[in-house]
C-alpha cells in the first residue's frame, strides 16, 4: 500500500512550522535529515507580479522531501517502479482510473456473469499495467558484464547512465519509458487475460465466457496455449514487482505438480502425477487458480482499501497523525520513543505496509530520536518494530486478512476484533522496552512543543472520522467493500474543512490512480498464488504436509499436549524461514495451505490457526537476515544493519511469542476476543504481564527499580515463557518466578546503594 505522507507530499514536514524541538544538539551519529521543525522556503521573485504564493495552498515538495519520498518508494513491500510520463503516463492514468471506477461499481452493481467475469476483466486492466509501470531490470553477471565488449563513448554518457563518474555501482534510475519488449508484454497479456471472455472462435476455442467455462477439463489447443502464456506472464510480473524468489517458489509447485509422479510412492508428498494440460486447466479454467481467493481479495477489498490509504494521505491525516502524537508526549522524558511508537500505530491505521511506514514515521522522528541521544541501531529497531505494526493495526491490518476472512467465511469485523487484543499487546511491549531504553541508556529528554493535543482533536481531529465509520458500518451488516467506499466519501467531504488539503476533483483522480497503482504488485502476487493453491488442492499436498509436519513432532514424543507444542514451534520456524523469501501475502497464502492442516488436524480453532499463520507471515519484516523493515530503518537512521535487524527483533519480541499462546491452549482464544469477557481478561492480563516481564528481561531495566542482572533477566525469561502457557498451574509458576526476579532486581539495587555510601561511612 502507498505510503503515509503529508498531503502535499512531503514526509519530513511532520510537524507545525512554529514548533520546536529543544535539547542538546544532534549527534554526528548517521546522515544528516531535515529538521522536523523546519519548514523549507523559496525566495520570492520580485520580477513576479502576483506577488507572494498563498501559504494555504500546497507546495511542491523540497529536494529533502523528495529524496524521503524516494527511499519511502524504495522500500515498499515491492520493488520501486517507473515514473511514467508522456503518453505512457497518460494511458497508466487513464487505465487505472477505469480499473478503479470499474472496482467502485463492482461494490454496487456488480456484473451480471459473476465474480470470475469481473475478475478476468479486473486482471486484463491491471496485468498491462505492471510491465508499463515496473522496468525488467535484467542485467548479466558481473563476469560476463566485465567479458563483454562495449562501445566506447564520452565520459559525459558513462556517468549519466551509471549516475555517477566515479562509482560504477551506483544503479541508475528506473528509465521513465517503456520499452518496446515492454509493450509486446502489455499487449499480450491483454488479449491473453481476455481470452476467455471474447466472443470469438480462434480454432477450437473461444466463443465466449460460457463456451470457455463448458471447457474446464477438456481444454481446446487454443486454451492451453493462451493459459500458458498467462501463467509466463504471471511469472515475469511477479518478477518483476517483487524479485526473483517467489517466481521459483512457484516454479518449485508447478515442478512438484508435473513430476511428483516420479517420486517413490513410498514417499508422504508423492501422487499420481499431472499432465501439462492438467496443470494449465486448473490455473486457468478453475476457481483455484489465478481467479481464486487472492485474486478476489485484491480485486475485491484491497484496491478500495489502497484508494482509502491514498485519499487520506491526500486529505491530510498522515500529517495530522504525527502531529497528535508528538503533542500527546511533548513534556515527556521518553517523548522521542513514544511520539515514533504512537505516530507508528496512527499511521498504520490507514497504510497496511511495514516498510513504508518505518520510512514515513523515521523521517519525521530520527531527528528527535538522535536529539535525545539514541543510537542510530537502537532507533532504527524501534522504528523497524513500530513501522510492522501497520500490518497489525485495524482498521485495514495487511492484504493477508482480508485472505482470512474469505477463507474462514466470516466478516471481515471479525478478522479486526481477532487482532485487536494482540496489536495491543504488541505496542504495550514496545512502549515498554521505549521506557527501559530511556532509562538504562540515560535518554535525555527532548521538548516538543507542537502546542496542546486537544487543540489539533477540536482542528483536525475529523480525521478520525472515517475510520471510526468503517467500524461502524461494519457493526451494522454492511459488506466490508461497502464500509470504506463509504468511508473515502465521507474522507472526501470533511476533506473540505482544510482548505490546504481539500480533496478537488483533479486531487481525487490522483488519489484513485495512486491506489489503483499501489494495487499492481499485490495484484500480480495475488494470481500467481493461484498457481499454488491449484497445485496443492491438485495433488493433496496439504494434507500430506501436516502429517509430515505432526508425525516430526510425534517422533520426538508421544503426549498430545506436548505434540500441539512442538508442532506450533515447527511451525514457527517453518513460517519464518517461508516469510524471509516471499511477500507477506503470498507467505501465508503457502503457510495456510501447508500449516493450517497440522494445526487444524490438532484440534486448533480455525480463528487460531489462521491467525497464528498470519503473525508469523508479518512478521518476516523483522527477522533476520532479511527484515525488510529493518533494511528501510537503517537507510533513515545511518545505523549498521545487522545490529538494527537484531535490535529490532527484540523490540518486537512479544509478536514472535504471542501467537503460540493463540494454538497451545484453549484459554489462548481470548486473546482472539473469543469465549466470553473472563476469559478475554484472564488471557489479556495474564499476556500482558508475559509482555512486562519479557521487555524486563531482555532489556535488562525494572523500571522504577533499577538494573536487572543476569539471573533475573533469565528468571524473568523464563517466568515470560511460561505465562503464554495459559493454564492454572503454569501462570502461578510464571507469577511466582516474576515475583522472585523482581525481588532479585531490588536486593541488587540496595546492594549497589550500600556498596556507593560505604566510603563515605569509612571517611565518616
Amino acid at each position: 500500500m502507498p505510503p503515509i505522507s503529508s498531503p502535499d507530499g512531503s514526509q519530513s514536514r511532520a510537524l507545525p512550522a512554529n514548533s520546536s524541538v529543544e535539547g542538546p544538539a544532534a549527534s554526528p551519529a548517521g546522515p544528516p535529515r531535515p529538521r522536523p521543525d523546519a519548514e523549507p522556503t523559496e525566495p520570492s521573485d520580485p520580477t513576479d507580479p502576483s506577488g507572494p504564493s498563498d501559504p494555504t495552498e500546497p507546495t511542491e515538495p523540497s529536494v529533502a522531501e523528495q529524496a524521503t519520498r524516494d527511499l519511502a518508494a524504495q522500500f515498499e513491500d515491492e520493488k520501486p517502479g517507473r515514473v511514467l510520463s508522456g503518453p505512457a503516463g497518460l494511458l497508466l492514468t487513464g487505465a487505472a482510473l477505469a480499473v478503479g471506477a470499474l472496482a467502485l461499481w463492482q461494490v454496487f452493481r456488480p456484473l451480471s456473469q459473476g465474480s470470475k467475469y469481473y475478475l478476468i476483466i479486473f486482471l486484463a486492466g491491471v496485468l498491462p499495467l505492471v510491465f508499463l509501470a515496473y522496468p525488467a531490470e535484467l542485467r548479466l553477471p558481473a563476469r560476463l558484464r566485465a567479458r563483454r565488449p562495449r562501445a566506447r563513448r564520452p565520459r559525459a554518457n558513462r556517468a549519466e547512465a551509471t549516475g555517477s563518474d566515479s562509482d560504477s555501482r551506483v544503479p541508475a534510475p528506473a528509465s521513465t519509458r517503456p520499452t518496446v519488449t515492454d509493450w509486446a508484454l502489455s499487449a499480450l497479456a491483454v488479449a491473453a487475460c481476455l481470452y476467455p471472455v471474447l466472443p470469438i472462435r480462434i480454432g477450437s476455442g473461444g466463443g465466449g465466457y460460457n463456451a470457455f467455462l463448458d471447457r474446464q477439463g477438456l481444454l481446446a489447443a487454443t486454451d492451453l496455449v493462451l493459459g500458458t502464456v498467462l501463467l509466463l506472464l504471471l511469472l515475469e510480473a511477479c518478477r518483476r514487482a517483487t524479485g526473483w524468489i517467489l517466481p521459483a517458489v512457484c516454479l518449485l509447485f508447478l515442478g512438484y505438480g508435473y513430476y511428483g509422479g516420479l517420486l517413490p510412492q513410498s514417499w508422504p508428498v508423492a501422487h499420481a502425477g499431472l499432465d501439462f494440460s492438467q496443470l494449465v486447466d486448473a490455473f486457468y479454467n478453475s476457481d483455484s487458480g489465478f481467479y481464486g481467493t487472492p485474486l478476489d481479495v485484491a480485486a475485491s477489498y484491497i484496491v478500495l482499501f489502497t484508494i482509502y490509504g491514498a485519499v487520506l494521505e491526500l486529505s491530510g491525516a498522515g500529517r495530522f497523525f504525527v502531529e497528535l502524537s508528538a503533542a500527546a508526549f511533548r513534556r515527556s522524558r521518553t517523548a522521542a520513543g513514544r511520539t515514533a511508537v504512537a505516530s507508528g500505530f496512527l499511521l498504520g491505521t490507514v497504510s497496511g505496509s511495514g516498510a513504508a511506514t518505518t520510512v514515513s514515521i523515521g523521517a519525521v522522528t530520527w531527528p528527535l530520536l538522535r536529539r535525545a541521544g539514541y543510537p542510530p541501531e537502537r532507533a532504527g529497531g524501534m522504528l523497524a518494530a513500530a513501522g510492522v505494526g501497520a500490518i497489525l493495526s485495524p482498521p485495514t491490518l495487511g492484504a493477508a486478512a482480508f485472505i482470512i476472512a474469505e477463507y474462514l467465511g466470516v466478516s471481515y469485523l471479525q478478522v479486526l476484533g481477532w487482532a485487536t487484543v494482540p496489536t495491543v499487546l504488541y505496542y504495550l511491549g514496545i512502549l515498554l522496552a521505549v521506557e527501559i531504553d530511556a532509562r538504562r541508556s540515560g535518554v535525555r529528554p527532548v521538548v516538543i512543543d507542537v502546542g496542546s493535543p486537544w487543540r489539533l482533536l477540536a482542528r483536525f481531529g475529523y480525521h478520525f472520522a472515517s475510520l471510526i465509520a468503517i467500524i461502524v458500518f461494519l457493526a451494522i451488516g454492511l459488506s466490508a467493500t461497502r464500509a470504506v467506499v463509504f468511508a473515502i466519501v465521507l474522507a472526501v467531504v470533511l476533506s473540505y474543512l482544510d482548505r490546504t488539503h481539500r480533496l478537488t476533483p483533479g486531487r481525487l483522480v490522483t488519489a484513485l490512480v495512486t491506489g489503483v497503482r499501489g494495487v499492481l504488485a499485490v495484484t500480480a502476487v495475488c494470481a500467481a498464488a493461484g498457481i499454488i493453491t491449484a497445485t496443492t488442492t491438485k495433488t493433496g499436498l496439504g494434507p500430506q504436509a501436516a502429517a509430515l509436519l505432526i508425525g516430526g513432532a510425534q517422533a520426538a514424543t508421544s503426549d498430545p499436549t506436548l505434540v500441539l507444542v512442538l508442532t506450533a514451534l515447527l511451525a514457527a520456524v517453518a513460517l519464518s524461514l517461508l516469510g524471509l523469501a516471499v511477500p507477506v501475502t503470498a507467505s501465508f497464502v503457502i503457510g495456510w495451505v501447508i500449516v493450517g492442516p497440522a494445526l487444524l488436524d490438532l484440534g486448533v480453532t480455525a480463528p487460531a490457526a489462521a491467525m497464528f499463520v498470519f503473525y508469523f507471515a508479518v512478521l518476516s519484516e523483522v527477522s533476520p537476515p532479511t527484515a525488510l523493515a529493518a533494511v528501510a530503518a537503517a537507510a533513515v537512521t545511518g545505523g549498521r544493519l545487522v545490529p538494527t535487524m537484531w535490535q529490532t527483533l527484540r523490540y518486537a519480541l512479544p509478536a514472535y511469542l504471542t501467537p503460540i499462546a493463540f494454538v497451545i491452549t484453549p484459554a489462548g482464544l481470548g486473546l482472539l476476543g473469543i469465549g466470553g469477557v473472563q476469559r478475554i481478561a484472564f488471557a489479556a492480563g495474564v499476556t500482558a504481564l508475559s509482555v512486562a516481564v519479557l521487555a524486563v528481561a531482555a532489556g535488562g531495566w525494572l523500571p522504577g527499580v533499577g538494573p536487572a542482572g543476569v539471573p533475573e533477566r533469565v528468571l524473568g525469561a523464563l517466568a515470560g515463557v511460561t505465562l503464554l502457557w495459559l493454564e492454572p498451574v503454569p501462570v502461578t509458576v510464571g507469577t511466582a518466578l516474576a515475583a522472585v526476579a523482581a525481588v532479585g532486581v531490588l536486593v541488587r539495587r540496595g546492594s549497589a546503594s550500600r556498596s556507593s555510601s560505604d566510603p563515605v561511612e569509612e571517611q565518616l
